[in-house]
């Protein structure tokens, strides 16, 4: 499934990287700790997390992740959005709480 049908059958607010919406969501990932990220997300995956700090981007480009997933209403800075835009890696949010939105990206990747 493409980022952009995800942000669109969620719901979610596209902050950045609008470029990379074509990237292949293969599954999921939920973290908040960027060592457990880097240590063991893989690649095309859409990350699920509430840090919002531009260290984001570096473990996300590293890894190769699809997307990343912001939670709780929380907003990249404008440094993240720079970054997330060089790297053609979309930064999306939404108002809902972690587990709710693994919840419903899960469902969506496995119905």
């Amino acid at each position: 499934m493409r980022v952009r049908e995800i942000v669109e059958k969620l719901e979610l607010t596209v902050y950045s990287g609008h470029s990379g919406l074509d990237n292949e969501v293969t599954g999921g990932y939920v973290s908040d700790l960027l060592s457990d990220v880097m240590g063991n997300a893989d690649e095309g995956q859409a990350w699920i997390t509430l840090q919002n700090h531009k260290n984001i981007m570096a473990v996300a480009s590293l890894k190769d992740l699809a997307v990343v997933i912001l939670v709780k209403g929380l907003k990249p800075d404008e440094a993240t959005m720079m970054h997330s835009n060089e790297e053609n890696l979309p930064i999306v949010g939404t108002e809902a709480e972690t587990f709710e939105t693994a919840g419903a990206l899960f469902k969506l990747l496995h119905p």
